[in-house]
């Protein structure tokens, strides 16, 4: 204990210390929003410093030098960043013009396109079209999770829907992946991956971004399931048990069709995964900072209450078999488990 401070007031004096820490990721977070609508839009004159810092109240000088201590890097280094990496997508996706590009991503001409392009990724946009490969992309940033930062859910709000469960048959494709056999869950998974060199969350996620043909992308700003980046668990007998008994690796990747023949990131694994059949629980749309935590908790309900023998599977234990999961709040939560006919 501080001298001269009693228990109480010095425990309520941190905790409000925490909780304006907590107030100022979560403004970044809307300034990091904000800043991916922007160039999504192509709203490039509300990309400002003045107007950003603006919006919070504060000087320029005061917002960028918080976002630095939240981010880890500078304000203009990070919009500059995410215009490259939209405007990367762009070139590996599309036949449009390299100008035209350049300009709807905030550069005021194909050459300084091309020299912010080059500095980055060290390939030109002309190159790099020619022959698409993995690069590191700059990942919309999250600096505000409520359950990340140990808050919980807000609990203001329950959505009406139920879990569905159903039985599907995947066909064959490949699982391009990072894999850990220690881990246990989603950020135990990253905490152990950061000890990996070019295993950390940025550089995989950041990586996985580049990639052409992702099977499950929708296009989404964020690494998630919305942008194709998905968990994976193989069943392994190396690794830790899950759930059901059975042994398992986690990993953290993208499916790609089965005849992909695209380059595979050094420190990444690309497995075939065959035809198969799986069983499915799935829950709709949901508010995650309200929702999260009843939803993990009506998932987990709705998968130990549901009798697989009764419908003629049961869960396959051997060894290779991959389950998914799927976190994306405007779309849905869904858990992939692969099942065999009894």
């Amino acid at each position: 204990m501080v001298s001269g401070w009693p228990k109480q007031e010095l425990q309520e004096g941190i905790g409000k210390e925490r909780m304006g820490m907590y107030e100022w990721e979560k403004q970044i977070q809307e300034i990091v929003d904000e800043i991916d609508q922007c160039i999504i839009n192509h709203r490039d004159e509300a990309l400002t410093l003045s107007l950003l810092s603006k919006r919070l109240g504060y000087s320029p000088f005061y917002m960028t030098r918080k976002f630095r201590e939240i981010s880890g890097m500078r304000l203009r280094d990070y919009v500059r960043r995410r215009r490259l990496a939209f405007g990367l997508k762009e070139l590996r996706d599309t036949e449009r013009d390299i100008l035209d590009i350049a300009l709807d991503y905030g550069f005021s001409s194909h050459e300084a396109f091309s020299r912010a392009f080059g500095r980055l990724y060290g390939i030109s946009p002309s190159a790099y079209r020619k022959n698409p490969h993995p690069v590191v992309l700059c990942t919309k940033i999250n600096p505000f999770d409520r359950y990340f930062l140990g808050l919980g859910e807000i609990g203001m709000m329950r959505s009406t829907d139920s879990v569905k469960i159903y039985f599907v048959t995947i066909p064959a494709h490949k699982f391009l992946h990072v894999k850990n056999y220690e881990s246990n869950g989603y950020w135990d998974f990253w905490q152990k991956q950061e000890k990996i060199a070019g295993q950390d969350c940025n550089t995989i996620c950041g990586l996985l971004d580049s990639i052409k043909s992702k099977l499950d992308d929708m296009g989404g700003s964020e690494a998630n399931s919305g942008a194709g980046q998905i968990m994976g668990y193989i069943n392994d007998p190396a690794g830790q048990p899950f759930c059901y008994g059975i042994p398992r690796a986690e990993c953290y990747g993208v499916r790609l069709p089965a005849d992909y023949k695209g380059e595979v990131p050094s420190q990444m694994l690309l497995m075939d995964v065959p035809e198969a059949e799986y069983v499915v629980f799935e829950h709709g749309p949901f508010d995650y900072e309200q929702e999260n935590c009843s939803v993990e908790r009506e998932m987990e309900e709705a998968k130990k209450g549901f009798d697989l023998e009764t419908a003629g599977y049961r869960m396959d234990d051997t060894p290779g078999r991959v389950g998914y999961f799927y976190h994306d709040p405007d779309r849905f939560w869904k858990e992939i488990r692969p099942v065999r006919k009894v």
